[in-house]
């Protein structure tokens, strides 16, 4: 059950960023091309990275091209329809929410399997959930998510966090899986919602050349 599950997630959210590459693509009025390379560079980008730091060759897609096929797919067919809804952002940012909540559990497993270490699998959550996205901004012209105020990176700890601490406290891997979904999209939402930032830093000045001393 957990294995078909995780399966399910895994293609799930690989179509899902995808979705938010061609979306934009859109944005920027590419090609079908372009709206190709943006669906495939964030629906496999930060799994590619995450395979790469755990060892794990080849990386899951040259695995399974079928992945590459599916981003292809997801970007032909919103090349001719994203033109549909009324706000193309606005449906990007909550199609990117649920994306990352997918790979900050999926990565977080992924990463359990090959390195039994929680604080390896917290951290290769993140990575999985976030890469892409970053990936899918800079090619995309955007400022990356990681630049802008808002919470994200938090979001997917959270959700990587509460996956492998369910998983330590004995939980059913398909409960904390859940419940680490839940707890990423739900932090995500909310900022989302409410215009939520974590607080910037604020530049203080500094001391004087001389220590103080007067």
């Amino acid at each position: 059950m957990h294995a078909s599950l995780l399966i399910a997630l895994d293609w799930f959210g690989i179509a899902v960023f995808a979705a938010t590459g061609a979306l934009v693509a859109s944005r920027k009025e590419m090609d079908v091309f372009g709206f190709a390379l943006l669906a495939i560079v964030t629906g496999v980008g930060g799994g590619t990275v995450r395979d790469l730091l755990l060892g794990r060759l080849p990386v899951f897609w040259v695995q399974e091209p079928a992945y590459i096929l599916v981003c292809v797919i997801v970007a032909v067919v919103l090349f001719f329809t994203a033109h549909l809804p009324e706000s193309r952002y606005r449906l990007l940012l909550w199609f990117d929410a649920i994306g990352l909540s997918l790979f900050a559990v999926v990565g977080a497993d992924r990463a359990l399997e090959v390195v039994p270490n929680p604080v390896i699998a917290i951290v290769m959550g993140v990575i999985t959930a976030t890469f892409g996205g970053i990936i899918r901004d800079i090619l995309g012209g955007e400022v990356p998510v990681l630049l802008r105020k808002e919470i994200y990176v938090t979001a997917a700890l959270a959700g990587a966090a509460v996956f492998v601490g369910g998983q330590a406290l004995g939980l059913a891997q398909s409960n904390a899986l859940l419940a680490g979904f839940l707890a990423c999209l739900l932090v995500r939402g909310l900022a989302l919602w409410f215009g939520w930032s974590l607080p910037p830093y604020r530049a203080r000045p500094g001391r004087p050349q001389d220590g103080g001393r007067r």
